[in-house]
């Protein structure tokens, strides 16, 4: 009977031994973002022991990586009733309290988990702080509150120092995170991901060429460690951006590093909505169709899809297909972003154009435009890219559809390109509006245009153009005392630069004369004639000179 008994409590101490070491290797799973191996690991464990708490809120935790909260839910309210580590799952259930704004509630699961701690245990500490820093709306102080007095428990753990270094990397201190992530690293050289962090500090102050070497460091250490491919994928994709001149290069190894990170994680359908994301930013709207075609084989219903296909059918030039996708995804999307709207509205503006290239519906155009300034609203820095999008209407001649991608454009003022676009704004509303009386001219417009030119001169006073244009918008609202103003104020700049620069800018600057002369007319006619004699000096055969000056005489 004896015998029968110690090989029974022999068997389940190795069974338990077992289930530790694939709960271990579940955490490396975790670690190395191989998010679907990690569930079968954990799926596995919990059919053979229900009663493993902690199990179910690691794998609660992946649910909540891959974003799908009502899984991660379950899991966690699953995991609360476990004999074993249930009440680790308290912590999983307070992040989705911190997800959805309730603080108070996420700390009373906090404050149950805590409870029955020993003096040295830190791991709920730990994570703890990590649905503090991974909730939608981070609480890094929070984190750190936690964190302190998991220090004062066992100063030496190094994930505790890990996680310090990632409320840190959250606030944006980087020589705290530095400190944090070194001695992580130093305390345990088997926390990759802590030296590969010191890359990412790196990436952030754009450092990219000592980013790279930190990666190739711990690819050295480590070449099956997939996460390093994703940061070099992403440090590459930054420095093409900030170094244009190496744009081709540097976004050709960005995408080759991240296809290298998906082959070493997993094509998992959130894997494959992060690349998407990735392809996105790097522009590859070929690969990013190709990708979305194979999310539809893995979950034909999720609402997301729609997202990529429309962005990227609007860029492979299939409008209608864009605007249908998004128009779904609008009304099915939970987590609607900018970029739903502003590639809604691009798609619109370009359905809009007759197929003459000339004549533009209004009310799909005036549709499009809403949709595109509410996503630029959404986030400013999709301004950025309408640049390049408006100076091709502004080539096609299509002025009108210019000035609006460019009005676009100018609502975001710290955008890279606010000084060039509020120069074309200006330049795209006179041209639709040039010869057109006050009652046919778009006031509105054309004074939206005169602000875009204050822009213009409060950012570069020494523009000689931008005093040229608003005395022209001016002239169009029958502004005649500010387009006088300007004017002159145009031709004082160019006549500064000497006479060289007069000739060379002869029929803007008899433009201006003829112009001024014709406010003066009325008022001072030695003020006129002297403008027309002016234009004369520099046009001897100028009619409207030579023939205003008849009728002063």
């Amino acid at each position: 009977m004896s015998k029968i008994k110690f090989f029974s409590v022999a068997f389940l101490t190795a069974s338990a031994m077992m289930q530790a070491q694939d709960l271990e290797q579940a955490k490396k799973a975790i670690d190395a973002e191989q998010y679907d191996k990690a569930k079968s690991i954990l799926k596995s464990i919990i059919k053979t022991k229900p009663a493993d708490g902690k199990a179910a809120f690691l794998l609660g935790n992946v649910y909540l990586k891959q974003n799908v909260g009502d899984s991660a839910k379950i899991t966690f309210d699953k995991g609360l009733t476990a004999a074993e580590g249930g009440k680790f799952n308290n912590i999983g259930l307070g992040q989705l309290d911190l997800d959805s704004g309730n603080a108070t509630a996420a700390k009373a699961k906090f404050d149950l988990a805590m409870q029955g701690m020993r003096k040295k245990e830190v791991e709920e500490y730990v994570y703890i702080a990590q649905a503090y820093i991974n909730a939608d709306k981070p609480d890094y102080q929070a984190a750190l509150a936690i964190l302190e007095k998991a220090k004062l428990a066992n100063p030496n753990d190094p994930f505790v120092k890990l996680s310090i270094g990632d409320a840190y990397f959250g606030m944006k201190n980087q020589n705290e995170a530095y400190s944090a992530y070194r001695d992580a690293y130093a305390t345990d050289n088997s926390i990759i991901r802590a030296k590969m962090q010191l890359g990412v500090l790196l990436k952030g102050a754009k450092a990219f060429v000592e980013a790279v070497k930190a990666y190739d460091e711990v690819i050295a250490i480590n070449p099956n460690y997939g996460p390093v491919y994703r940061e070099l994928a992403e440090t590459y994709y930054l420095w093409a951006n900030n170094k244009p001149q190496t744009y081709k290069e540097n976004i050709a190894k960005a995408l080759s590093n991240y296809e290298k990170y998906m082959s070493m994680t997993d094509y998992s359908l959130s894997s494959r909505m992060r690349h998407a994301d990735f392809l996105i930013l790097a522009r590859d709207y070929k690969a990013l169709e190709a990708e979305a075609q194979e999310m539809k084989k893995l979950d034909k219903v999720n609402p997301r899809i729609l997202r990529y296909l429309g962005y990227a059918a609007y860029e492979n030039g299939n409008t209608d297909e864009s605007i249908n996708a998004l128009t779904e995804y609008l009304a099915k999307g939970t987590k609607i972003i900018g970029g739903d709207y502003y590639f809604l509205g691009l798609a619109k503006i370009k359905k809009s154009i007759g197929a003459d290239g000339k004549t533009v519906d209004p009310v799909l155009f005036a549709d499009g435009m809403t949709n595109l300034k509410k996503g630029v609203e959404m986030d400013a820095n999709l301004a950025n890219g309408l640049n390049e999008i408006g100076k091709a209407y502004f080539a096609q001649k299509l002025y009108g559809v210019a000035a609006g991608i460019f009005e676009a454009a100018i609502m975001n003022t710290t955008s890279k390109n606010f000084f060039e676009d509020n120069i074309y704004y200006g330049l795209c509303v006179h041209t639709v509006n040039r010869g057109k009386d006050a009652k046919t001219a778009d006031m509105v417009a054309l004074a939206n245009a005169d602000k875009a030119m204050d822009n213009v001169i409060a950012a570069k006073p020494e523009y000689a153009e931008a005093y040229l244009y608003k005395a022209r918008l001016n002239s169009v609202m029958s502004k005649d005392d500010i387009m006088t103003e300007q004017y002159q104020k145009y031709v004082d700049l160019v006549s500064a630069k000497g006479p060289e620069e007069v000739t060379k800018n002869k029929a803007k600057v008899t433009e201006a004369y003829n112009n001024m002369a014709s406010f003066y007319a009325n008022t001072d006619k030695a003020k006129a004639k002297e403008l027309l004699n002016k234009t004369l000096a520099l046009d001897p055969t100028n009619a409207y000179a030579t023939e205003s000056l008849k009728v002063l005489k």
